[in-house]
This record gives structure tokens, sequence and C-alpha cells, in this order.
């Protein structure tokens, strides 16, 4: 690895944990870059959760600074994604990748509609110490995320996001607060298993790590003083290039 990779590393988590912090996806970005450094793919693809970990870590805490986090129902969802992600990841996927990254290019482009088509779930105003009701179902739609995440992982936060918005009935800063708590509880898992396969790069990934938390950090001020229209926009422009990057892929 060259000496300038460093900076690139370091920059492109600055990108990703803002981008991640507000919608998600980041990725797309992080893990090419990963691997124009050099790094076989699984590599990167274990090094990549070093700075998903940190950077998750600083949205939860920024956002519960301000009031914007339910941690209860983070807690019981969290409960029950875990679950879904431990018995997903005993599956074993029999559909080609290429065909899966195209489904899931489709589905973040039927998102980006979505986000046109109930603009009132998307517009709705931040509101401080929320709390709302989960019903039983919510469970089982939490659960089957996870299950997704277990054994296909790609794009879990913007399903994780959607469900908070549309079914649960979060704004967009709350949902994302719960969706970083989600991605937090369950990434250490993952995390631990490239770990113990030699899969983890730790003074890249660590680089990488604290551009995430100084992009986490202002990623969440940013969610909070510009607002919900802003979010909006961003989420839709995340969702938009990385269907597409998915759909055309060869």
């Amino acid at each position: 690895m060259l000496w300038w990779h460093y900076f690139l590393l370091f920059g492109a988590g600055l990108f990703v944990g803002f981008i991640n912090t507000i919608a998600g996806s980041g990725s797309f970005l992080s893990l090419p870059i990963l691997i124009f450094t050099g790094m076989p793919a699984g590599v990167a693809n274990g090094t990549n959760r070093l700075p998903i970990l940190f950077s998750s870590i600083m949205g939860v805490i920024s956002f519960n600074k301000k009031n914007y986090f339910d941690l209860k129902n983070a807690l019981l969802l969290a409960a029950f994604v875990i679950q879904g992600a431990i018995v997903g990841s005993f599956f074993i996927l029999e559909i080609p990748d290429n065909l899966i990254e195209k489904i899931i290019g489709y589905i973040m482009l039927i998102f980006a509609v979505l986000t046109l088509w109930r603009p009132q779930a998307f517009n709705s105003a931040p509101k401080e110490n929320i709390s709302i009701k989960i019903r039983w179902y919510h469970f089982v739609m939490f659960f089957l995320i996870g299950f997704y995440g277990g054994f296909i992982q790609a794009g879990v936060g913007i399903f994780i996001l959607f469900a908070c918005v549309l079914s649960l009935g979060y704004d967009l800063i709350n949902a994302n607060s719960i969706k970083l708590a989600l991605t937090l509880a369950f990434t250490p898992f993952s995390l631990f298993i490239f770990i113990l396969n030699d899969q983890v790069q730790w003074i890249p990934g660590l680089i990488m790590a604290f551009g995430g938390i100084l992009g986490a950090w202002y990623g969440a001020r940013f969610a909070i003083k510009k607002g919900i229209k802003i979010m909006k926009l961003i989420l839709f422009i995340v969702l938009i290039l990385s269907g597409l990057i998915l759909v055309f892929k060869q």
C-alpha cells in the first residue's frame, strides 16, 4: 500500500461516514476504494466493517445527545434483527451474485420513487424524545430484515430506514438513529467472523474508521441543523445512484 493511499482512506471514511449517517449505502464507495489500494475483495469486505462499526457508534451518540433516539424501541428491534441475522447467516443463497445485485438495484430505484410518492411520510418534522408503539408484525418485519442482512447484507441499512419511516412512522432523523443503532447491533458479529478468518487489515481499516467517526459526527449535526428536506434530497440521490450502479453493473 502506497503512502498516499492512507490519505485516500481517511477522506473516503470521512465522506462515507457522513453519507451512512444521513442515508446509507456508503459501502458502494468504500469497498471499491479499499480494493483499489490492493486488498483482495474478501479482505476489503471484512476491513470495511471497522469504519461501519465506529461511524455507527458516533452516529448513535450524536443523535442521542440531541434527544433524537428511541432507545427502548432500538433495543427491542435489535433483538429481532440480530436473531434474524444469525439465522440468515446459516443459509446459502443459490441465486447468482449478479442477479442479487440487480434485484437490490431495482428495489432501491423503487424506494427512490416511494420518497416522491409518499412525501408526507418523509416530510414529517423531527420530534425529540419520541416513543412509538411497536406491534407484533414489526418484530416479524425486522426479523426478516435481519435474516436478509445475515446472508446478503448489501443495502440492509436502506431497508431498515424505510421500515422505520413507512411502517413505524418515524421521521427521517429518528429513523436514521434507529438504523445506525441496529447496524451497530449486528456489525460486531460479522466483524468477529472476518477477524477469525484473518480477513481484516487493521491499520487501513482504523484509518478509514477515524475518518468515518468524524464524518458521522458531522453528518448527525448536519441532519439536525439542515432538517428533513436536505436529508430527503440526499437519500433520493443515494438511492438513484446506488440503484443504477447495481442494475447496470456487469
